[in-house]
């Protein structure tokens, strides 16, 4: 690849904001493909080129989470998956990133294929925005790519799907709490893989079909955050109850419920009979980590 004059950059940096500043394209419309390559470029330490660190620090990351990357075998890969689950994780802000450091190489390369990804996740979020066609016989809720690929953001088309070792339910209200799990289970020593909704699964397609994939065939166990909201939570509540179908009586120990705050209404009856990983007991504080690792790390 030839090198580009400052003014082709410069018309190829102002068509990548218009194509991606007119909608706040989150990151996760980037495909694996754009993922690997980046990994590709950015995991390389240059004496002079920004690297995977320099990106990290400049989307948030402070040293301590940087040093925890170090130990991953992809830390660029590692790096893209968290930030994905921040708001500011769009992909105007990446290009604004790469700029910023002088990727240049980068953002050229992978123009096309970052241009065909924004392309994509706008179509379909228009066809998701459009009124159901009344045919008959045609089930709306059917995903649009065959049942184990092309749902999550590391599905690999060519390869096997993604798996992971617990899904997380939760509400909205209980997301800074999901950070921490992020943060424990994940950049840890536990290395644990965990399917968070907004973080891992690609807009598109039905939510209770591929939420009944997920938690059926793609995580060995599911994590429930109780608080008063989840108990308002439709979404949480079929989750819950699909779970708890897949393994009656328990006998799996599928179903972990976590209590993360003190709560005024009354703990689901449905779950009483599992036990409960409680972090608002301070006495136990120091245990409620350690436990709930041991318990997803179970065959």
């Amino acid at each position: 690849m030839g090198e580009i004059s400052c003014l082709q950059y410069n018309d190829i940096l102002e068509a990548f904001y218009k194509l991606t500043l007119d909608l706040e394209v989150p990151l996760i419309a980037l495909n694996v493909s754009v993922r690997k390559k980046l990994g590709l470029y950015l995991n390389i330490k240059h004496t002079v080129a920004a690297d995977w660190m320099d990106v990290a620090q400049a989307m948030g990351f402070d040293y301590l989470e940087i040093q925890n990357y170090e130990t991953c075998e992809n830390p660029t890969k590692a790096v893209l998956k968290d930030w994905a689950a921040r708001k500011e994780a769009t992909v105007a802000k990446l290009l604004s990133i790469l700029d910023e450091k002088d990727r240049k190489d980068i953002l050229e390369d992978l123009r096309p294929q970052i241009v065909e990804d924004v392309r994509k996740y706008k179509e379909n979020l228009e066809k998701k925005s459009e009124p159901p066609v009344q045919v008959p016989e045609v089930d709306s809720c059917v995903p649009k790519t065959p049942e184990r690929v092309g749902i999550t953001v590391e599905d690999d088309p060519e390869g096997a799907p993604e798996m992971f070792d617990a899904f997380i339910c939760y509400c909205q209200s209980d997301f800074q709490f999901v950070h921490e799990m992020i943060r424990e289970l994940e950049q840890t020593q536990y290395k644990l893989k965990l399917c968070v909704f907004d973080r891992d699964v690609l807009p598109g397609s039905c939510v209770w079909t591929i939420t009944s994939e997920l938690i059926e065939r793609r995580c060995k166990r599911m994590v429930v955050v109780i608080s008063d909201e989840y108990l308002e939570s439709d979404a949480c509540d079929f989750q819950t109850k699909f779970a708890l179908s897949l393994c009656p009586g328990a006998r799996s120990k599928r179903l972990i419920p976590v209590i993360y705050k003190p709560m005024s209404k009354q703990f689901p009856s449905i779950l009483r009979f599992l036990t409960v990983c409680d972090y608002t007991r301070p006495c136990t504080q120091a245990w409620f980590w350690v436990r709930l690792a041991k318990a997803l790390s179970l065959p």
